[in-house]
């Protein structure tokens, strides 16, 4: 039986031709407890048989077959790999994106409220799915990702990026040392920051921030789909979130994205 599950979708990139994509929620999978129910990673204390269950109804649910969503061992990195096959949690490189040009076989990232972002140029047929937290962002793991994607072929004023779930400003306090190190990059960056009513500490605003890196780095198309993966928890896992309560694991939501034949 094929099963499918509930999906957030960008409008940018739903009405690209031969393209399929998907920000999964929690919701439609087997795994219990705090990881109920569609947990998608091997990382979390889950029965590695309810991880595989609940990625085959994540396959099915963009057409593709068990197995063929490309996920890699993210590292909090701004190293990208170019995929042609699926991996297994051991032999997956240690990346924090994946660029996918043939069909029938998605990139994906896993996600607990470090931002996904996911690429596609559909004139030149090529797709990219990038695992941007602070540091991945911060280190340049969009720009990254569109460089590989150039290589096979895109042009980054066709590509359209979207941002999906992901902690945002009203959920993500931080302390000084944590601004001062994006203030010393630039001091412009102080415009992601604001106070939180904590002495020394800030909110910051991820989604603002990687949206702006994929604005300067010339991105054709860019949506945010302004989701707070901490305060929904109806439809998201949140790390922070488990963090706060003092819980003992989290699942992980996952962000996918492939070409159609």
């Amino acid at each position: 039986m094929t099963l499918t599950v509930p999906t957030v979708q960008s409008e940018a990139l739903a009405v690209l031709p031969g393209v399929r994509h998907a920000f999964f929620t929690r919701q439609g999978g087997v795994s219990t407890g705090v990881l109920s129910s569609l947990n998608g990673g091997l990382g979390a204390k889950d029965d590695p048989a309810n991880v595989h269950e609940n990625r085959r109804r994540m396959a099915a649910t963009l057409g593709l077959e068990a197995g063929r969503i490309a996920l890699p061992w993210q590292v909090h990195s701004a190293d990208v790999a170019v995929a042609t096959a699926p991996w297994t949690r051991e032999t997956a490189p240690h990346v924090d994106a994946v660029v996918v040009a043939i069909p029938g076989l998605a990139a994906g990232v896993t996600i607990a409220d470090c931002g996904p972002i996911l690429f596609a140029d559909a004139e030149a047929r090529v797709v990219a799915a990038a695992h941007a937290g602070w540091q991945g962002a911060f280190k340049g793991v969009a720009e990254a990702t569109l460089a590989r994607m150039e290589e096979l072929g895109a042009r980054r004023e066709r590509v359209v990026a979207a941002l999906g779930p992901c902690i945002r400003q009203a959920s993500y306090e931080v302390g000084p040392e944590f601004a001062a190190r994006f203030a010393a990059v630039d001091a412009d960056n102080a415009r992601f920051f604001e106070p939180s009513g904590k002495p020394g500490h800030a909110l910051f605003d991820l989604g603002g921030y990687v949206v702006a890196r994929l604005k300067a780095a010339g991105v054709g198309t860019v949506e945010d789909l302004g989701l707070d993966t901490y305060a929904d928890e109806e439809r998201f896992f949140s790390y922070r979130r488990m963090t706060h309560r003092g819980e003992d694991d989290y699942g992980r939501l996952v962000a996918a994205i492939a070409l159609s034949d």
